[in-house]
C-alpha cells in the first residue's frame, strides 16, 4: 500500500471520528454552550496531548520553536474562525443549509489552492469535487429556501475550514505532527474560551450535574481524546502524502458518517434523496482517487507551497 492511499485511508478514518461523533456533540451543546463546550474539549485535549507527547518522546519538546509556533497559531485561528463561523450562522439558519454551505469548501480548497500556489487541477479531481458538491446539496436541501446572513456566516466558516485544510498543507511537512497539532489545539482552546467569556454563560460549566451529565461528560471524552487530540495530530501527520483537494473530498464524507450513525444511534431515517447524495459523495471521492495527484507528481504538500 502506498504512502498516499493509507493517509487518505488514515484522514478518511479522522473523518469517521468526527461523523460518528455529531449527535453525541449535539446532544452535549443542548446543555452546555458550544464556546464553553469547545473551550473545555480542545483544552482537554491539548493537556491530553502534551502528557502523551511528555511521556512517549519528551524530547521532541526540544524542536519546539517560534517558527512552529507561529505556523500552529495560524492554523489554529481558521480552525477557530470556521468552528465560530458555524456556530453563529446556526443561530439564523437551517442545520441543513449550513452542512452543505459548509460542504462548499469541497471545491474552495482546490481555488484557493490555484490562486495562493498555482497548484494545479487534474480533469478526474475537478468531476469528483463537482459529483461531491452535487451529493452535499441532495443530503442537506430538502427544499428551496431563501438566502439570509446565517448562510453567509456560514460561508464564512467554509473559507475558515478550506483555509485550514490548506495552512495544514503548508506546514505539516516542516514540523513535528505532535507539536503542530498540539499548538494548534491549544490555540483554539483559547480562542473559545475568550469567546466564552464574552458570548455565552460559561459558569454553567462549574455547575456538576451538568458537566458530570452523560450527555456532556462521554462527549468531552470522546471529543477531547478521539475527535481533537488524535484527530488534529492524524491530519497534521498524514496530509503531507496527499493533496488539500483530495483532503477536502475525503471531509466531505463527514456528513455521510454523520447521517449513518445518527440512524444506527438515534434512529434518525435516511432519506432515498439522502442515501443518493451520500453515493454521490463517494463516487466523487472514488473520481479524484483515480485520477491521482493533482500536481501530476509526487504528493507531498512540500511541492505545492
Amino acid at each position: 500500500m502506498g504512502k498516499s492511499l493509507f493517509a487518505d485511508l488514515i484522514l478518511l478514518l479522522v473523518t469517521l471520528v468526527w461523523g460518528a461523533t455529531f449527535v453525541m456533540v449535539k446532544n452535549a451543546v443542548s446543555l452546555l454552550p458550544p464556546f464553553t463546550f469547545n473551550a473545555v474539549r480542545f483544552l482537554l485535549a491539548s493537556v491530553v496531548l502534551g502528557l502523551i507527547v511528555w511521556i512517549m518522546n519528551r524530547s521532541v519538546w526540544r524542536s519546539f520553536n517560534r517558527d512552529l509556533m507561529k505556523a500552529g497559531i495560524q492554523i489554529g485561528i481558521w480552525l477557530f474562525a470556521g468552528y465560530a463561523f458555524q456556530t453563529f450562522g446556526l443561530m439564523y439558519t437551517t442545520s441543513s443549509k449550513a452542512g452543505f454551505i459548509t460542504g462548499l469548501s469541497v471545491v474552495l480548497v482546490p481555488l484557493f489552492s490555484f490562486w495562493l500556489f498555482r497548484q494545479k487541477i487534474r480533469k478526474q479531481t475537478i468531476a469528483g469535487v463537482c459529483i461531491a458538491t452535487v451529493g452535499l446539496s441532495l443530503i442537506s436541501f430538502n427544499k428551496a429556501e431563501s438566502v439570509n446572513c446565517g448562510d453567509l456566516l456560514v460561508l464564512l466558516c467554509a473559507f475558515s475550514f478550506a483555509m485550514h485544510i490548506i495552512t495544514v498543507s503548508r506546514y505539516a511537512s516542516k514540523f513535528s505532527a505532535f507539536l503542530l497539532g498540539f499548538v494548534q489545539i491549544t490555540t483554539v482552546g483559547i480562542f473559545n474560551a475568550l469567546a466564552a467569556l464574552i458570548f455565552e454563560k460559561w459558569r454553567i460549566v462549574f455547575q456538576m450535574d451538568i458537566l458530570m451529565s452523560p450527555h456532556v461528560l462521554y462527549a468531552l471524552m470522546v471529543t477531547s481524546v478521539f475527535a481533537t487530540a488524535f484527530a488534529f495530530v492524524a491530519q497534521s501527520q498524514f496530509q503531507k502524502f496527499t493533496t488539500a483537494t483530495r483532503t477536502a473530498l475525503i471531509f466531505s464524507m463527514e456528513p455521510v458518517f454523520a447521517a449513518v450513525t445518527a440512524y444506527l444511534w438515534a434512529n434518525e431515517i435516511l432519506s432515498p434523496q439522502a442515501i443518493i447524495g451520500s453515493l454521490c459523495i463517494l463516487t466523487g471521492m472514488i473520481l479524484a482517487e483515480l485520477g491521482g495527484d493533482d500536481s501530476g507528481g509526487s504528493t507531498h504538500a512540500t511541492e505545492h507551497v
